[in-house]
Formats: structure tokens, C-alpha cells, sequence
């Protein structure tokens, strides 16, 4: 685990099992441990609180009893942390966003990138570009990038949609425009610079980590390209090109040595990183050319990938063979969380859906509507409870 205990109420605890502190859970894969599986499944879910957090598709971070929610109210974006149990406000910090989305694009024009939670502090980037880190027990602002000389001459106002990434005392983000941009490892205590890789425009894709050789590699996917980087100093260790036909919006999947990373219009694609002296070489594995979805990353589970690409599927992780498809189309998006015996979703035409996660056929267990506007946010579990975002409110939801 790269992302490490929490800080959040003064005395030093631990990463709960439960908590949810960053962009696809604690270990970036989609995965959470928390969940209390009923024994039977009911037809609707109880809502404990719902509460206006601002315009966004941000997935909310939970670490503790804390719920941190990102969303953009008229000119401002607003970073609040939430009481988990009552959804009552502990405090805000609110800025001007100093930007604002145009063209199509428009149709998401509040926050798109998830907070991340570590070491008593929390990290957000605003769709503007603008990198807050902030005391996560008062939120108290500990410093700020939100000029061309914080990004060290890299131009930065566009629709930032990637999540930052806290790790080895680092808050790692991905600034610029299409064609030209810029990887960043700031240090979390001082905002302190400490590399910079000059390489390409940011996707709308969020880095992970990925242990090689004795080396950690953030992975991630560019506007044009797959990478490795050097976590401690930013070298590139190895690249692929690709390019998306609208876009490089999911996060790669790391199993071991492999990567598998996907784009629509392209398809599903596995390679292995090999070392090679003070190098990397990307070996591929397979190709799935049918399979691309656009938005969502699938989860890898037992050597399965469970995705959705107009519907649910179900692929060989070995091989990149389709197992499986739902028939039922819900939507350009869902949302996919691993929590254990099943798979949890949220979709687009607001829906919260569970499926068995088996090779063997597609066999849904619930699906519930949990709000009335469109859903792109990740949902959290934690035991009995499913916190779901949709465009301007989180709702706490409960299992009888």
C-alpha cells in the first residue's frame, strides 16, 4: 500500500480498512474492503442524508469519520469536509476557480478530479488547474499552485480532469494543455518543487504506482502516450504511443509486471515492463480490439477484468478473451468498485448496481435508483453504508 495512514483529528490513526482517500480507493484499483455483504438483497436502499456540495463528478474521499467533497458553487470551487454520520459541515475552503469550461466539454463544467488524503493533509486539483493542499483536520490552507510560476512556465488553465496522487511525500500531478504539458512532484509539507517531467500533454487519465525491478514507477496515461516514470526523479523509464479516439480518460490497470490500459476506438491492451540495464521495455502481451471503453476502468479481480463498455463485460485478464456481456445499455458510464463478493456500479441513468463477480455469466443482485441526475463518480462503500455523488449533492445511503 503506497498511500499510508491519515492524520485527520489531531492524534495520529491509521488508514481504516473502509476509508476511501483518494481516486479509486486506497490502492488506486478500485478495491475496498469495507463492505458488509446482506443476506438478502433489498429492492431500495434508506437515505440518511443528502447534502449540496457544489457542481462536479468528483468521488468524494472518506478517511475516518470525515467525508471530503469537491464541487464548484457559481464562480468558486469548494473543497468541504463533511461529519460521515450526520453529513453535517466540520469546515470549508472555497476559491475563485478561475476558469471556466466551454465548447462541448461545458455539459461537466464543475470539478472532475477526486481529492486525495494522506499524512493529515489532503490534496485537490480544480478543473482550472489550481493545486490546494490543505490541513485535513481544520482545513487550514498550507499552500497553493495557481500561477504560471508555480508550474514552472507550463501553461495550465484547461479542463483539468486527472486526480493527484500523494506517495512518498509527494503530491504528483499532470499540468497543460493538449499538445504540451508537464508532470509535477510537489513536496506535501512545503510545496516545494521537487521534479518536473517535461513530456507531453495531460489525458484525463490519474496515475498509479507500480513496483519494478526495485523501482517504483508512476504509470499513467498521457494525450498521446502509456509511460513509466521514475517515482523519485521523474526520468522516463519507458513509453507507448496511444491515442484514444476522444481521449485518454482511464487509468491503467497494474498486475504485477503488467499493465493493461484501454481508449474508445482502440481496444483493451496488455503489456508487460521488462528491465532492461537503467531502462524499461514494454513487451506486449495481447490486444482486444472490441473492447475500449472510454470512461470507465476496469476492475481486475482473480485474474478477471470486469468492465463496462456500453454494458457490462467480463474479460480473461491472461489472455484479453471476452467471457461475457450484459445486454442492458446504461449509459456511456459506470462506475465500478471491487467490494469482495460483489461489484458495485453507478451509472450514468443514476443507478447503483450489483453483480456477482463470476466468470461464468452476468448475475445482477440489485439495482437501485440513488439520485435524479447523472452519476460519474465513483460509489464509497464502508460496511452498510454507499455515499453516492451525482452532479451537485453526495447522499449518504444505508442498508437496512
Amino acid at each position: 500500500m503506497f498511500l499510508i495512514g491519515c492524520s485527520v483529528i489531531g492524534a495520529s490513526s491509521l488508514l481504516m480498512a473502509a476509508d476511501w482517500p483518494q481516486w479509486r480507493g486506497p490502492n488506486r484499483d478500485g478495491k475496498t474492503d469495507g463492505f458488509d455483504n446482506p443476506e438478502r438483497w433489498p429492492n431500495q436502499l434508506v437515505q440518511k442524508w443528502k447534502v449540496s456540495v457544489g457542481v462536479g463528478d468528483s468521488t468524494p474521499a472518506l478517511v475516518g469519520e470525515r467525508l471530503f467533497a469537491f464541487g464548484r458553487q457559481a464562480e468558486d470551487e469548494v473543497l468541504q469536509c463533511l461529519n460521515a454520520d450526520t453529513g453535517k459541515q466540520v469546515w470549508e475552503n472555497r476559491y475563485s476557480a478561475g476558469h471556466v469550461v466551454t465548447g462541448p466539454p461545458a455539459r461537466h463544467p464543475g470539478t472532475r478530479s477526486s481529492p486525495a488524503v494522506a499524512d493529515g493533509r489532503i490534496c485537490v486539483l480544480g478543473v482550472g488547474g489550481i493545486l490546494s493542499c490543505l490541513d485535513a483536520s481544520t482545513g487550514k490552507l498550507l499552500w497553493r499552485k495557481q500561477s504560471v510560476e508555480d508550474y514552472q512556465g507550463v501553461p495550465f488553465k484547461v479542463d483539468t480532469a486527472m486526480s493527484p496522487i500523494i506517495v512518498d511525500g509527494s503530491c504528483v500531478v499532470h499540468i497543460g494543455g493538449k499538445t504540451n504539458g508537464a508532470m509535477f512532484a510537489f513536496d506535501v509539507a512545503s510545496g516545494e518543487s521537487k521534479w518536473k517531467w517535461d513530456g507531453g500533454g495531460p489525458a484525463c487519465s490519474s496515475p498509479v504506482v507500480m513496483l519494478n525491478g526495485g523501482t517504483k514507477q508512476l504509470v499513467t496515461l498521457t494525450a498521446k502516450h502509456v509511460i513509466g516514470l521514475n517515482l523519485g526523479n521523474g526520468k522516463l523509464l519507458w513509453q507507448i504511443p496511444f491515442e484514444a479516439a476522444q481521449g485518454n480518460n482511464t487509468t491503467p490497470i497494474i498486475d504485477g509486471q503488467t499493465v493493461v490500459y484501454t481508449g474508445q476506438g482502440k481496444g483493451m491492451f496488455a503489456v508487460r515492463i521488462e528491465p532492461q540495464g537503467e531502462s524499461f521495455a514494454a513487451v506486449p502481451i495481447w490486444t482486444n480490439s472490441a473492447l475500449g471503453p472510454r470512461f470507465t476502468t476496469p476492475i481486475l479481480k482473480d485474474g478477471i477484468l470486469f468492465g463496462y463498455h456500453n454494458h457490462f463485460f467480463c474479460a480473461d485478464a491472461k489472455t484479453g478473451a471476452a467471457v461475457w456481456a450484459d445486454g442492458a445499455n446504461r449509459g456511456n458510464s459506470a462506475a465500478l468498485v471491487d467490494a469482495g463478493p460483489v461489484i458495485f456500479a453507478t451509472t450514468v441513468n443514476s443507478e447503483l448496481v450489483t453483480f456477482k463477480p463470476t466468470e461464468k455469466e452476468y448475475t445482477e443482485l440489485a439495482r437501485i435508483k440513488v439520485a435524479d441526475t447523472e452519476i460519474w463518480a465513483h460509489p464509497v462503500i464502508s460496511g452498510k453504508r454507499v455515499y453516492v455523488r451525482d452532479r451537485e449533492n453526495v447522499a449518504l445511503w444505508e442498508f437496512e
